[in-house]
């Protein structure tokens, strides 16, 4: 019996870690039937109007009937501030990432993503939400892991280096000459203009992360605070479609693939990793979250390859080992900084968790 706990025990520790992989593969597909569906015509604005109001629709009843204790009144302060969070990390972040998936590839969109990590780490050490002690080994892996970390998407995302002919991945074109799908996706300046609109829509959904902690610490009904974030950025991105986006026809939807992006986007992507994040937020802080960002990456690359016939490069392949090597020093320098926090404090790990995920900011 006492083995079945301490089983029970140990697999109830690893459900943050087991989360966020769940989160990042589902990251990978959104990349990925983002980019169809783009790639066909169809108007990113929309495309996130329709994400957004897929997700609502499917959060509304689960919000409504799985939370109504845990539900606290909501305050026209709190209101706006959740208001206002939406609009910076989700409208915003996702309508730039969705005009710069048009100039670059699926694979690019995983690969900048993964400033998210360094960028996320600054802002909390700014916030006071994470500790910079470099006289200290966590402190030092951490800082070198995101180093690191950023150092990978850089090289990912600007260097791509010879390919690697170990496998043939290019389709054969009508007269038997291969093709290489990565050179031909876009130009030069588009390819620099995409990348500066990702890293801009990562920063703002890096932001996004860091400032979940307040608002969960006054509002703990993750699934209605979620729920409310759609809503508004729907409601948000509705605006902005229609201001730019006026053509009837570009508002349509078949049953072809642009239906089953925005509905993977919403209902799966929007509504349940939001959740996730949220919830993993407040167990093991936002560098935590963002950390595991890296192997959304990872599985973008390979069916890419499979799919779409890319190409793997030497670039990408140096990158990625920088990725993992930047990933896991960050996570072991967390969890050592965890540890001493413990033993210096006597508390449980539980309460100095939660007491570092939530001290953030003050909006008052």
């Amino acid at each position: 019996m006492k083995g079945l706990f301490g089983c029970l025990n140990a697999m109830e520790n690893q459900k943050p870690y087991i989360a966020m992989l769940l989160v990042q593969s589902v990251y990978a597909g959104m990349a990925l039937f983002s980019k169809a569906a783009i790639a066909r015509g169809m108007n990113s604005f929309v495309f996130v109007v329709y994400r957004q109001a897929f997700a609502s629709v499917s959060l509304v009843p689960f919000a409504f009937f799985l939370e109504r204790k845990e539900a606290a009144p909501l305050s026209y302060g709190l209101l706006f501030k959740i208001f206002l969070v939406s609009f910076c990390g989700v409208t915003l972040s996702l309508n730039l990432y969705y005009i710069a998936i048009n100039y670059t590839t699926a694979t690019l969109a995983a690969a900048t993503t993964n400033a998210i990590p360094a960028i996320t780490f600054v802002m909390a050490a700014l916030l006071r939400m994470e500790s910079i002690s470099i006289k200290h080994v966590h402190g030092i892996a951490k800082v070198l892991g995101s180093v690191i970390g950023f150092s990978g998407v850089l090289v990912i995302a600007f260097v791509k280096g010879p390919p690697i002919k170990f496998m043939n991945w290019n389709p054969a074109n009508d007269h038997g000459q291969i093709q290489d799908s990565s050179k031909t996706c876009c130009s030069r300046e588009e390819w620099i203009k995409g990348s500066l609109l990702m890293i801009s829509a990562n920063t703002l959904w890096s932001l996004w992360l860091v400032l979940q902690g307040p608002i969960i610490k006054q509002y703990p009904a993750k699934l209605r605070l979620t729920t409310l974030q759609c809503m508004f950025s729907c409601i948000q991105s509705a605006f902005w479609a229609i201001a730019v986006e006026r053509n009837p026809s570009s508002w349509k939807l078949g049953w072809d693939v642009n239906l089953l992006s925005v509905a993977y986007c919403g209902i799966v992507v929007t509504g349940i990793t939001y959740w996730l994040q949220i919830w993993t937020i407040e167990k093991k802080g936002p560098v935590f979250t963002s950390m595991f960002t890296p192997f959304a990456l990872i599985i973008t690359a390979i069916f890419s390859a499979f799919l779409w016939k890319e190409t793997f490069n030497w670039g990408s392949v140096g990158g990625d080992v920088l990725l993992v090597s930047g990933l896991y020093g960050v996570l072991w320098g967390k969890k050592k900084e965890d540890g001493r926090k413990v033993t210096t404090n006597g508390q449980n790990t539980t309460e100095t968790k939660e007491k570092i995920t939530l001290e953030c900011i003050s909006y008052d």
